[in-house]
């Protein structure tokens, strides 16, 4: 009795814990979604994640001083095509490194991983005279293709790690059924790799789309533009209205927390299923 009360105690000691952390975690979101529904009296004056007087107006005003529907259409065309790009190479990338043999494998694998340790601030500068001798500056290429390549290292872990732990006698039997390599991997790893490539493009989806650096950098004008910039710019004046800096913020975010609403299934599996292997 004594050793099941106290299993009991703990157990109510670590939920009291996370709920504690959950609370934090959650309150700056709810000030964050509430005070785009406040003017700007009340949002200084009304630290309560609720509006006492909720007004549609601050939203509006946002969306037209941003021209959200531009930075909008940037974000997503960036977004888009640097995870489609992400998921078509680097999941073939990492099968090849979880089960085909070729000289150097796990050294080359190793200089992938490599990639994590190195600043970013330090290939700053090299990128964007590469960018610039290139010809992409100024067009959306200038954050697609350097994006792509710094999302090798994770993306090769979570692949190979996830390959791995398929069964190589699904291999065998496609060998023996005469399919080649690259119709082994399309028609039978690829779609058990549903979870780890949900993953890959959901982690690599929200790091592109709240790219400020190399998007302030590279892509020029206020039209080439992102909404991670556009929301700075309502920080830039004399006076910072915190009420449409928080709707800004919430219409960045947005997209974001349906995407993982909508596939938070597959994510967690990936997760578990990388863990797991």
């Amino acid at each position: 009795m004594p050793k099941r009360i106290g299993h009991a105690i703990g157990r109510g000691f670590v939920a009291a814990l996370l709920t504690g952390y959950a609370i934090v975690s959650v309150y700056p979101f709810l000030w964050m979604f509430s005070g785009a529904f406040k003017d700007n009296r009340e949002i200084l004056s009304n630290p309560l994640p609720w509006p006492k007087h909720p007004t549609l107006s601050t939203i509006v005003s946002v969306w037209n001083a941003m021209d959200i529907p531009n930075y909008l259409k940037n974000s997503a065309f960036i977004s888009v095509v640097t995870v489609l790009l992400i998921v078509v190479i680097y999941p073939l990338a990492g099968y090849a490194f979880a089960v085909m043999r070729f000289p150097g494998r796990d050294v080359l694998f190793v200089l992938f991983l490599a990639i994590i340790f190195v600043p970013g601030i330090v290939i700053l500068l090299p990128l964007v005279v590469l960018v610039t001798k290139l010809g992409l500056i100024a067009t959306p290429w200038a954050v697609i293709l350097p994006a792509v390549n710094g999302a090798a290292p994770l993306a090769l872990v979570i692949s190979r790690t996830y390959f791995r732990s398929v069964p190589p006698e699904l291999r065998d039997a496609a060998k023996i059924d005469g399919a080649s390599e690259w119709r082994t991997y399309w028609t039978i790893f690829f779609p058990l790799a549903r979870p780890a490539v949900v993953t890959i493009a959901l982690l690599n989806f929200v790091g592109i789309w709240n790219e400020y650096v190399l998007a302030k950098l590279l892509l020029g004008s206020e039209r080439n533009q992102v909404l991670p910039v556009g929301l700075q710019l309502l920080m830039s004046t004399n006076v910072v209205n915190w009420n449409e800096v928080a709707a800004g913020a919430a219409l960045v975010v947005l997209p974001v927390i349906v995407l993982f609403v909508v596939f938070q299934r597959y994510f967690i599996n990936g997760i578990i299923g990388g863990v797991k292997a």
